[in-house]
């Protein structure tokens, strides 16, 4: 297992992508609280190991020193992360690629504008727009069947890209312009929320409108903007040798973390911790569903029952099954005020999904948050009556993935909790 010191300043998505793949992989790393960008990073011992002066860079307790992102990332990453054969070995290598060539040049030229950091030019901007568009088409063709963009787990494909991307969803990519990448926003939104990545990132909400290009905040971090020309030539040149490790550090801090969507409603005396330790552990006939009605309140709480309304046609039935899995981890805050029961019926590209769920409040808890919403518009959702004995039959078939279900058979059975 890797381990060793990491030089960086805060906010360094370059930096992000090693931090990442040590929390997915175990590797220890130490990131100096004494590290000065434009200090530490030129000092001659610095320059010593890393002849560039550039960040991130990483030295091993076994004296190896490494100073470009991927490097780092695939030095303390594994072999799950970095594929486990040549072929996927060869994938993640495309797709860091593919990030790095196609995404990030036209994101920094797009964003950085718009923080005061470089100068606006709209036919270069225009330009990085719309290879972002074409760059978010091939990722969206490449999610439209899969959960992550090399095989069936989180690979560093996934961690860089996703870093390369950071920015636009954080500044630019307002929801018109995200809107026709569905697939890209599931994908994004599931890393995101994955404790690996927020352990090093935080909480990051999507921009709500496209940021602009603002003068007097450029003529601020440019001296006054009052002449084209500076007198001293050094700090000009001093700025050219190292432009992105200047941005990243002039980059805002992240926003603070949304109040919970569950807010305006009454809290009631539903134990939903209470209630999944006695679903996971004790029988479901016997037990869960006569503690669920005792407890349930009509007042406090709603049931909800959906089905899956988009074409599943072209889906294997781990591909269906791996839809739904996706959609729990992008939902991941809903689950201390929420439950749900998700079957996949039938055979490969003869699919169905419908389930059964229960939260607190007596709305469709999806429109509360736009962080919840990737997934829902794909369901019809309809509001059950807690009294109905069709409810009750209902949620003994879901609790228990057993029943007729119209004749369909139980592909799998998933439990949201």
């Amino acid at each position: 297992m890797a381990s060793g010191t990491l030089y960086t300043f805060p906010n360094n998505f370059r930096a992000y992508k090693a931090l990442i793949a040590a929390q997915y992989s175990g590797a220890k790393l130490t990131v100096p609280a004494d590290f000065k960008f434009g200090e530490t990073n030129r000092d001659s011992q610095f320059l010593k190991k890393f002849p560039l002066g550039k960040v991130p860079a990483f030295e091993s307790k076994d004296g190896v020193a490494l100073f470009e992102s991927n490097a780092i990332a695939a030095y303390v990453g594994n072999a799950k992360l970095n594929g486990e054969n040549p072929e996927n070995a060869a994938e993640v290598l495309q797709w860091i690629n593919f990030g790095d060539n196609e995404i990030l040049p036209n994101a920094c030229t797009w964003v950085f504008p718009c923080l005061g950091l470089t100068q606006f030019n709209k036919q270069e901007t225009e330009k990085a727009k719309q290879h972002i568009k074409k760059a978010l088409g091939v990722l969206n063709d490449r999610l439209l069947t899969r959960t992550y963009l090399v095989g069936d787990r989180i690979s560093q494909a996934d961690i860089s890209v996703a870093c390369n991307l950071l920015m636009l969803y954080q500044y630019v990519l307002e929801p018109a312009f995200r809107n026709d990448f569905q697939n890209v926003n599931r994908w994004f939104k599931t890393l995101i929320n994955q404790k690996e990545f927020k352990s090093v990132i935080g909480t990051i909400n999507l921009c709500d409108k496209m940021a602009q290009f603002d003068a007097k905040k450029y003529a601020e971090i440019h001296g006054g903007g009052k002449t084209k020309e500076k007198k001293a030539p050094a700090p000009k040149a001093e700025k050219k040798a190292e432009p992105a490790p200047v941005v990243d550090e002039e980059m805002p801090a992240l926003p603070k973390e949304k109040k919970d969507p569950f807010g305006e409603f009454p809290k009631g005396e539903f134990n939903y911790d209470e209630f999944k330790r006695v679903y996971s552990n004790e029988d479901t006939v016997a037990k869960a569903i006569p503690y669920f009605w005792e407890h349930f309140d009509k007042n406090t709480q709603s049931i909800w029952f959906c089905e899956y309304i988009e074409d599943l046609s072209s889906n294997m039935s781990f591909m269906t099954a791996n839809l739904v899995g996706g959609m729990f981890q992008r939902l991941d805050k809903m689950r201390k005020n929420s439950f749900g029961s998700m079957i996949i019926f039938g055979e490969n590209k003869k699919n169905q999904i419908s389930g059964l769920w229960f939260w607190r409040g007596d709305k469709l808890a999806f429109e509360l948050s736009e962080d919840w919403q990737i997934d829902y518009e794909s369901y019809s959702w309809k509001k059950l009556d807690p009294e109905a004995p069709e409810t009750k039959k209902l949620v003994t078939d879901y609790f228990t993935h057993e029943g007729d279900f119209g004749g369909k058979t139980v592909y799998e059975g998933k439990i949201f909790k």
